[in-house]
């Protein structure tokens, strides 16, 4: 007698749950969504193996949507969460699910200690540049100047930039994606759910109702190729319509040039993705559109590093080798201990 071991072949339409989606039409969440269910069935794991967790927020409500385990948890707090079930249970894919407001506001500390602990999830943040949940105050990576409901006058505090955050923990995968190129984003996906420790993704995503067009210069097709740049491992930073532009580094400064004009792409900066010094990646992750530059998506920075779920847990068996499985009530009553009378 023989035992069918072989896993059914998922589709998208079974990582839908049978909750009503309710995001404001037209939010690119339903992009974010629909990519996710295209993406998992690649990786041919079944849906008990998979759990997500959010923080609080308009995508937060993430896990309702997806037909696997999840928790809708508390605000700011989804990284903490995932960190002690990824440490429980490693056999897990353990997804975080956050915004520029759970994840950089109450969520900021989180945030950045999950990242440099190297904990073996996946993070994506999307990036609305508002509360959209609580219906439109700025948000930490609102710009100078914004005009809100809590900021009339314009937003006086200096943005976020949650790369350069992830960055500056040593994230040991980065990358930066758009709603409305699907295509990348699934990409963008597969390869963060493909890594080996904290892989953090930027969603740049639109909320058509509080902050409409917040990447209008990303998304608009007679745009996007001069204002964005796809990296590509081992390629030169070339961009634009015709793809004649340029990023080469002027000393420790990038700066744009055309090419044909005594400048070749051999004088370009080229991008080295698995190179274990960050300072790369960092400045890529600071090249601004309001400052003339392109801004770079795809994956800025992709390394193996040790990780803390697999360092716990190697940790737990050595003192269970050195000193014996553990007896908590014995623990209980060791050292100096008195009785109340």
């Amino acid at each position: 007698m023989s035992i069918e071991t072989t896993l059914p072949v998922l589709k998208p339409a079974d990582f839908a749950s049978d909750q009503d989606v309710r995001w404001c039409p037209g939010c690119g969440d339903y992009s974010i969504l629909a990519q996710m269910k295209k993406m998992l069935p690649t990786l041919g794991l079944p849906r008990e193996n998979i759990v997500f967790i959010s923080g609080i927020g308009c995508s937060s409500r993430f896990p309702y949507y997806m037909n696997t385990y999840g928790m809708h948890s508390i605000h700011g707090r989804a990284p903490a969460v995932a960190t002690g079930l990824k440490s429980c249970r490693p056999d897990l894919q353990v997804w975080v699910i956050t915004g520029d407001g759970d994840g950089l506001s109450i969520g900021g500390n989180h945030l950045m200690h999950c990242i440099r602990r190297n904990v073996d999830l996946n993070i994506v943040l999307f990036n609305n540049r508002i509360y959209g949940l609580t219906k439109g105050q700025y948000s930490p990576t609102s710009p100078l100047g914004k005009k809100t409901k809590s900021t009339p006058m314009g937003a006086i505090d200096n943005p976020l930039h949650p790369l350069s955050i992830a960055i500056g923990c040593e994230a040991t995968f980065v990358a930066r994606s758009v709603d409305t190129n699907i295509r990348h984003l699934s990409t963008t996906l597969k390869r963060a759910a493909d890594h080996r420790g904290t892989a953090f993704v930027e969603v740049y995503q639109n909320c058509n109702v509080f902050n409409d067009k917040a990447w209008e210069y990303a998304t608009n097709r007679e745009s996007k190729a001069d204002t964005t740049l796809e990296l590509e491992h081992g390629r030169p930073l070339i961009f634009g319509k015709d793809r004649n532009k340029g990023i080469r580094l002027n000393g420790l400064d990038p700066e744009v040039v055309e090419l044909g004009k005594g400048i070749t792409e051999d004088d370009l900066l080229f991008h080295d993705e698995r190179s274990p010094e960050p300072s790369l990646a960092y400045l890529l992750s600071r090249m601004r559109h309001e400052d003339g530059f392109p801004e770079p998506i795809g994956v800025f920075r992709s390394v193996d590093a040790p990780r803390y779920d697999s360092s716990i847990n190697e940790q737990a068996k050595e003192a269970t080798r050195v000193n014996g499985v553990g007896d908590l009530e014995a623990l209980f009553h060791s050292g100096e201990t008195w009785e109340v009378t």
